[in-house]
C-alpha cells in the first residue's frame, strides 16, 4: 500500500510509520514493531519492518536513481537548504517527538534540532563547493602539452545505518553529506527512535529530495545484512556498537565504509584547571541527554592536590540536577532508552560501591530513569571505569602527574574524544600529541563537538570522519582527469 506521508492512523488511534521507497510510502511486509514512550515505557507508535524482498526493492529504486542522473551541486545544495528552512518551521512538532520516542528533555531535543539546521545548512554549502585539484603535470619529465585536474565523484549507493541517542542529527550527519556528494541513500534508522527520521524524510521530500535518491527502511539486523549482500550499496556509514560495526565492516570487503563505535569517554582536570568554568562543562557533557553520548564524560581525570575541592563542588552540582519527566520543563536528565539499559547502568552503579567505590551523588532508579549519579574510589576493574557505561554515570579518578593520566586514557580499547583542561601550553600541546583519540579538546571537555568540524575515533572507535565537508569526501572518490594538448 503506498501513500502521500510516512504514518497511518490504526484502530487503537496509534500511528503507525511505513517505509519510504521510490519516493512513496510504502507499508512494510515484515511485522509491526511498537515504538515506546520512553519514560512511560508504553508504546505509543509503531513502524512497519521491511521484508527481504523491500530491502532488495529500495536497493534497485536507489541505483536506478543514480544510475539515471545525479542532480547538479546546485540543486542539491537548494534542497539541503530548503530542508534546513522547513525543518526550523517544524522545530516544536521534532522537539515532542524526541521527547517521547528518545527520552530527551526539552532542553536537549531543541539542541538536537538546532544542530540539525545547522548540518543541513553545511552539507549543502559542500554540495556547491565540491571540487578537485590541478596538476601540474607540466613538471613531470616528458609532460609538456598535458594538463591533469582530479575530480570528485559520487560512489551510488550509501546505506545509512543509524543509532537512538541523536535520532535527527547523527541521522542528518550521514544523510545530508551522503546527497550533498551526489549519492543515493537508504537509511535504517534505530527501531527505538525511528519516528524523528520519518519526519526529517518528510522534511526532505517537501524539500525537493528526488525520487529514489532517499529510502527508508525500518527493521533490524535482517535488513543490515540484507543490504550488505547487495553488492550494489558501494558505502555503508554506521554508529553504533564496536561488536556490531566489526561484524558490518566484516561483510563490507572491499567497500569503503565509516565506522563511529564505543567509546569510554575522559576528560583531564590539570592542577591549573579553571574549575568554575571547567565543572560546569563537566556536568553538562557528563549528563546531557542522560549521558547517552559517545564523547559523555566517563571519566574525570582530576590532579589530586584539586581532588577534594572537585569532589566536593561537583557533588553538590549533581545533586542539584532535576531528573524524570522529559515533558517537565525544568527536567535535566530524563530516561535512558529502556527499562532494560537502567537496570543494567544501576546493576554496574551497585557493583562499583560493593566494590568499595564512593556515592558521591544518585539515588533510587525509578523505570527508565537512572538519577543523575556521581562516583568516586573506582578501580579499573569495575564495569564503571572499564566499559562504556552510556547512562548518567560520571567517575572521578585522581592522578599525580599528565604522565599518568595520558596512560589511563590510552589504556582503554577506545580512542574517540578526550578533553584537558589546562593553560600550560606545553602540556596541552604534549597531551593533544599523545592521546590516542580521534579529538582532544584543551579548556573543553571530550564532548564538545561542533558540526562542521571532523569528528571520528580511532582504535575501537573507528575510523573515518563525519562532519560535513570531510563526511563528503569520505562518500566520493577522486578521479583523475588528463588532457595531451596537440603540439602544432
Amino acid at each position: 500500500m503506498k501513500q502521500q506521508t510516512s504514518h497511518v492512523v490504526d484502530e487503537r488511534r496509534q500511528p503507525v510509520y511505513h517505509l519510504l521507497m521510490d519516493g512513496e510510502w510504502v507499508e512494510g511486509q515484515g511485522p509491526r514493531v511498537a515504538v515506546h514512550d520512553k519514560y512511560k515505557r508504553e508504546p505509543f507508535a509503531s513502524i512497519t519492518v521491511a521484508d527481504q524482498q523491500q530491502v532488495n526493492e529500495a536497493v534497485s529504486s536507489a541505483h536506478a536513481a543514480f544510475r539515471s542522473g545525479v542532480p547538479v551541486a546546485f540543486e542539491r545544495g537548494a534542497v539541503l537548504d530548503r530542508a534546513a528552512v522547513l525543518l526550523e518551521a517544524r522545530l516544536d512538532d521534532f522537539v515532542r517527538t524526541m521527547q517521547f520516542e528518545a527520552g530527551f528533555t526539552a532542553s536537549d531535543a531543541t539542541g538536537e534540532v538546532r544542530r540539525c539546521i545547522q548540518t543541513l545548512k553545511l552539507s549543502a554549502e559542500e554540495a556547491r563547493r565540491l571540487a578537485g585539484d590541478v596538476i601540474p603535470l607540466a613538471g613531470a619529465p616528458n609532460q609538456a602539452g598535458r594538463i591533469g585536474f582530479t575530480m570528485r565523484v559520487p560512489l551510488g549507493v550509501v546505506a545509512a545505518i543509524t543509532p537512538f541517542n541523536s535520532p535527527l542529527n547523527t541521522v542528518a550527519h550521514k544523510v545530508a553529506p551522503a546527497f550533498a556528494a551526489g549519492n543515493a541513500v537508504i537509511l535504517k534508522p534505530s527501531t527505538h527512535t525511528p519516528l524523528t527520521a520519518c519526519k526529517l524524510a518528510e522534511v526532505l521530500l517537501e524539500a525537493g529530495m528526488p525520487r529514489g535518491f532517499l529510502s527508508v527502511l525500518h527493521g533490524s539486523a535482517d535488513v543490515v545484512k540484507w543490504l550488505q549482500q547487495d553488492e550494489r550499496v558501494r558505502f555503508f556509514a554506521f554508529t553504533g556498537s564496536t561488536e556490531v560495526g566489526r561484524k558490518i565492516q566484516q561483510a563490507a570487503g572491499l567497500r569503503r565504509t565509516q565506522m563511529e563505535l564505543g567509546s569510554i569517554a575522559c576528560t583531564i582536570l590539570c592542577d591549573d584547571a579553571q574549575l568554575d568554568a571547567a565543572l560546569q562543562k563537566v556536568v553538562n557533557a557528563g549528563y546531557r541527554k542522560a549521558g547517552q553520548v559517545c564523547t559523555s564524560v566517563q571519566l574525570l581525570l582530576v590532579h589530586a592536590s584539586l581532588q577534594q575541592e572537585v569532589e566536593r563542588r561537583l557533588a553538590d552540582m549533581v545533586k542539584a540536577l532535576p531528573f524524570g519527566d522529559p515533558q517537565d520543563p525544568a527536567t535535566v536528565v530524563g530516561p535512558v532508552i529502556s527499562e532494560e539499559a537502567a537496570v543494567r547502568i544501576d546493576a554496574w552503579i551497585q557493583d562499583a560501591v560493593a566494590a568499595g567505590a564512593r556515592l558521591l551523588a544518585g539515588g533510587k532508579r525509578q523505570g527508565a530513569v537512572v538519577p543523575p549519579t556521581l562516583l568516586t574510589g573506582v578501580s579499573d576493574a569495575m564495569n564503571v571505569a572499564c566499559s562504556e557505561i552510556f547512562g548518567p554515570v560520571v567517575c572521578i579518578l585522581p592522578f599525580q602527574t599528565l604522565e599518568q593520566a595520558i596512560e589511563r586514557v590510552n589504556a582503554t580499547p577506545f580512542g574517540l574524544a578526550a578533553g584537558v583542561f589546562t593553560n600550560r601550553l606545553d602540556e596541552a600541546l604534549s597531551a593533544a600529541q599523545r592521546l590516542e583519540v580521534g579529538g582532544v579538546h584543551i579548556n573543553e571537555t571530550s564532548s564538545s563537538r561542533v558540526d562542521l568540524m571532523p569528528y571520528g575515533g580511532s582504535k575501537d572507535s573507528g575510523f573515518g570522519r563525519e562532519g560535513p565537508h570531510y563526511a563528503v569526501h569520505e562518500m566520493t572518490e577522486e578521479r583523475i582527469v588528463t588532457f595531451t594538448i596537440s603540439q602544432p
